[in-house]
């Protein structure tokens, strides 16, 4: 979240920053009248308390030197006082509350290079690799689902009578290419990043850290019972692995990655395409992700970014990367490097990871900090992230773009090592 230090200092660079992201201001003046109002009244509290100690100190006195008469007054005005401070007490805890609410509430400013843009159609696309769309042939044009459905390796139908629409089950060497995909991602990753198989559910703390909550709670699932969520993403348990811990500088920054399934109730998705991977509940993840200093965070981001590019780039698949604008990228990042393929059965652009610097937005909730080298106290770290590979979309792009004449698919040389043998995908294999 916001350092409310920061909106003291300079209300309208922060105003600016929000501003540009597409947002209502007003809420900014909100959390610094709830901030001078906190301020103020803690001043006058602890004005109170300093007086109602001093006082106590004098009706010890006054009762040692036996001037009852005296001391008893002193109390009862000691007591009065207590009485006030209380009543402030209370009324600043309320406002605490309140005004952690608001900040959990507000997006991150956006990087001062973030491109200025009020949505995805402000996207600037700095690159595209590897695309040539008159090489493709009709047998490259028919839709993931369609392949899926015809090799038995995508079965779609089956899994909505077992958990409804929008989940999917693999089948086969369908399946077999899912685990070849993440375990790919690991042994790309794990020359620098630990890697970790957090828990799957986690605690709300946990999602606030990230900024999944409370704005995004419509698509997170609960599991109410237990105070629970199914994480949407791996970002979320690895960004609190060092939750409320103190790191040396001279460990950083500190590189993870992690395979889990993912679940997101993609809430907002009506009116847009769902057939097939296009948009699933439930999908496998491989996450990178890293703790940094500021001045580390920069060579970080570029860092993720290439391995994440590279290993769609030795798939073979067309893709293209864009930096995302103000008004596209996420709520808690503040610098957002995006990876589509193309993807030839649906003749669309399918976002596979998005790359992300948060600056300290993140570590703030999470209250991970580090000890400078040679320096007095703390700062607060940097997180960055991004999805080494994503399943279903990556799978649907292979399945188009590797189809032959005669519908069998070939697999990526990449993927080999993988598949137990087999160089292609037929029926009935």
């Amino acid at each position: 979240m916001l350092d409310v230090r920061m909106i003291r200092a300079d209300i309208d660079q922060v105003k600016a920053g929000l501003a540009r992201r597409g947002q209502d201001t007003a809420v900014i003046d909100e959390v610094a009248g709830i901030d001078a109002e906190l301020r103020s009244l803690s001043g006058q509290r602890d004005s109170l308390r300093a007086e109602v100690r001093a006082l106590s100190n004098e009706v010890g006195k006054l009762f040692r030197e036996q001037r009852q008469e005296e001391a008893t007054e002193l109390q009862e005005q000691s007591r009065l006082l207590g009485l006030e401070e209380k009543q402030l007490d209370a009324r600043a805890e309320e406002l605490q509350v309140l005004l952690r609410d608001q900040l959990l509430r507000i997006p991150n400013l956006p990087a001062a290079d973030c491109p200025d843009g009020a949505g995805e159609q402000d996207n600037v696309i700095l690159r595209v690799e590897q695309y040539q769309p008159e090489s493709y042939v009709d047998c490259q044009r028919v839709p993931h689902w369609e392949i899926g459905e015809q090799l038995g390796i995508l079965d779609v139908e089956r899994a909505v009578k077992m958990s409804g629409s929008m989940f999917v089950m693999y089948r086969k060497q369908g399946a077999a290419l899912v685990r070849a995909l993440c375990q790919l991602a690991i042994d790309r990753n794990v020359d620098l990043y630990e890697e970790v198989r957090p828990p799957t559910l986690v605690r709300t703390a946990t999602m606030i850290a990230t900024g999944h909550l409370p704005k995004f709670s419509e698509e997170a699932y609960a599991v109410e019972r237990d105070d629970l969520w199914a994480i949407p993403t791996a970002e979320v348990p690895l960004t609190s692995l060092g939750q409320d811990e103190i790191v040396a500088e001279a460990d950083l920054p500190l590189r993870f990655c992690a395979h889990t399934s993912c679940f997101r109730r993609e809430a907002g998705s009506a009116g847009k395409d769902t057939r097939g991977l296009l948009r699933v509940h439930e999908f496998d993840k491989v996450e990178i992700l890293a703790y940094a200093t500021p001045a580390q965070a920069a060579d970080l981001h570029a860092e993720i970014l290439l391995r994440a590019e590279s290993l769609i780039a030795e798939l073979g698949l067309a893709y293209r990367v864009l930096d995302l604008c103000a008004g596209d990228i996420g709520n808690s990042a503040a610098r957002t490097f995006d990876i589509e393929v193309y993807s030839p059965g649906v003749d669309q652009w399918l976002e596979v990871s998005s790359v992300s610097w948060f600056g300290e937005y993140q570590a703030r909730r999470a209250n991970l900090r580090y000890k400078p080298l040679g320096g007095k106290g703390t700062e607060v770290l940097h997180t960055l992230n991004g999805s080494a590979l994503a399943v279903p979309r990556v799978w649907a792009a292979i399945v188009e773009t590797y189809r032959q004449p005669d519908g069998s698919i070939k697999i990526p040389e990449l993927l080999l090592p993988y598949m137990r043998g087999a160089t292609a995908i037929s029926a009935g294999v």
